[in-house]
């Protein structure tokens, strides 16, 4: 939290905690991922009794992570890389109530991009002050020259020179990011190795993606911020680093978990607003619920639940679209991967591969599995999956980009096919539900709900958790915890200004 610059969003006031109420709320979270475990931190903290109902045995969603048996040997799994940039504020704060000094983390000093002719870009060494940190990517890239700049339609580009939440999405939500990106004349191997890598990781290919999500994006990581886009990464799996000693923390303020349990359907309650029905047949009643499911999972809930909401917002749960699946290849080599290797390569124009991770560079469980066996852990990725992909096309990219991979044995391999992201559709923001619905007490939490805030991926899901607490808090009059975030508008007045006149200016 270095950006002097970033928002704080003040917390509603209220009461300090449940316990100034004559009886104490209760409150279900469907959901352990982060939208859920953030929920449940903001309630549990203020006294709120908490239920969370979570249908896998591990939490964290997404960013979820398992220990199984392989060929009879133990080994770590999780659902794929994850970058934690410095500006996720609100799920920073979830993580520190267990690491203060969020030293489950470690950076990654550098992200580079490489596409297909074997130019590579870079984020080490750019500055960290908008708009220069932009432009100095844009001019040290060699996919990018000064006489480029020139050519950028500026009207064009102008929203991207002024992000304004959430008016960017009445500017762009209609047209898709392909699109976008070639009405600014950027050259076309620019746009496919920055941009494009961005976009697909929301699990989209550009032409399924709304305009104004990318805006946000370079907006949160490039114009917006100025923490820089050098990351952290988790330094073990995600179950023994993050969520474990969660659980545990929620577990001393009395949360229960109910894991490998499903919802079946929601039903109004007796004695309390709201009976929660699981596939086990258990039966809980609630005050108040936060959904923070995936897609499919909210829509089976609703679907399953008659009479939740009216039916203008049951079809809108209806309408949301999951983006294509995603594959998380782990390899575990007989041999080490070369040490000038980055830990983390992007890619472009490397079909079907979109990212390289070599774990053992930051992964304890890795590491010591790498140093055992004289090998290396390496994950392969795959987004926006639009037909079966071939381990072995994947691997092929592998063998290309660090040859000497190539003559190594794989002594275990994981490969996983999900499909579970929500999808950002262009034309779909203004029916996308929010955190709160037409039911007072049921609340919405995860990355695919709309917040009007500048969050995205992880940290979206974050902050509608804490907002769907902060909702149900403001219900008993009890205090709130507060959000924070990069600006909600472009740091520059100059940008913003002339950005103004390009829009109100007749083409």
């Amino acid at each position: 939290m270095t950006d002097r610059r970033r928002r704080t969003h003040p917390a509603p006031t209220g009461l300090p905690s449940a316990e100034a109420l004559s009886s104490r709320p209760h409150a279900v979270v469907v959901g352990a991922g982060i939208a859920g475990l953030a929920a449940a931190t903001g309630l549990a903290e203020r006294g709120i009794s908490v239920d969370v109902i979570e249908r896998e045995e591990y939490l964290g969603g997404r960013v979820g992570a398992w220990t199984e048996q392989y060929r009879g040997v133990e080994v770590a799994m999780n659902r794929g890389f994850h970058a934690f940039f410095r500006q996720y504020y609100n799920l920073r704060e979830l993580l520190r109530r267990v690491d203060p000094r969020l030293s489950m983390l470690t950076p990654v000093d550098d992200y580079p991009l490489i596409d297909g002719a074997g130019r590579r870009d870079s984020f080490r060494g750019l500055p960290r002050t908008p708009p220069w940190n932009a432009l100095a990517f844009a001019l040290r890239s060699p996919t990018f020259r000064l006489r480029d700049l020139a050519r950028i339609d500026v009207r064009a580009a102008a929203p991207l020179a002024a992000v304004s939440l959430p008016d960017i999405y009445r500017r762009l939500d209609h047209i898709d990011a392909e699109t976008f990106l070639k009405s600014l004349n950027f050259p076309e191997a620019a746009r496919h190795l920055a941009f494009e890598v961005f976009s697909r990781s929301f699990f989209a290919s550009p032409t399924q993606l709304s305009a104004a999500e990318l805006a946000t994006m370079f907006h949160i990581y490039f114009l917006g911020s100025s923490e820089g886009l050098i990351f952290d990464v988790a330094n073990a799996n995600y179950d023994t680093a993050l969520w474990q000693p969660l659980q545990r923390y929620l577990t001393d303020l009395r949360v229960r978990f109910h894991q490998g349990t499903a919802v079946a359907s929601i039903d109004r309650g007796h004695a309390r607003r709201f009976r929660v029905r699981t596939d086990a047949g258990d039966q809980l009643d609630a005050d108040a619920i936060v959904l923070a499911t995936d897609v499919a999972g909210l829509q089976q809930i609703i679907a399953a639940s008659s009479g939740f909401g009216d039916d203008l917002w049951r079809a809108r749960i209806a309408r949301l679209r999951t983006a294509p699946p995603f594959v998380v290849h782990r390899l575990w080599l007989d041999r080490p991967v070369a040490t000038d290797r980055p830990a983390f390569l992007g890619t472009a124009g490397h079909e079907p591969l979109d990212n390289i991770s070599v774990l053992d560079r930051y992964e304890r469980e890795a590491a010591d599995w790498a140093r055992q066996h004289c090998g290396s852990v390496v994950e392969l990725h795959s987004y926006a999956v639009e037909s079966a992909q071939s381990k072995d096309a994947m691997a092929a990219r592998l063998h290309e980009l660090y040859p000497e991979t190539a003559g190594a044995q794989v002594v275990y391999e994981q490969m996983l096919h999900r499909s579970d992201c929500p999808l950002f559709a262009p034309g779909t923001y203004a029916q996308r539900p929010g955190v709160t619905t037409p039911l007072p007490g049921l609340l919405l939490a995860g990355d695919g709900i709309r917040i009007d805030l500048p969050v995205a991926l992880m940290e979206r899901a974050a902050t509608t958790g804490w907002s769907a607490a902060n909702e149900i808090l403001a219900q008993w009059g009890i205090a709130g915890h507060a959000l924070c975030t990069v600006p909600t508008q472009g740091r520059s007045a100059l940008l913003r200004f002339l950005a103004g006149r390009e829009r109100l200016s007749p083409r």
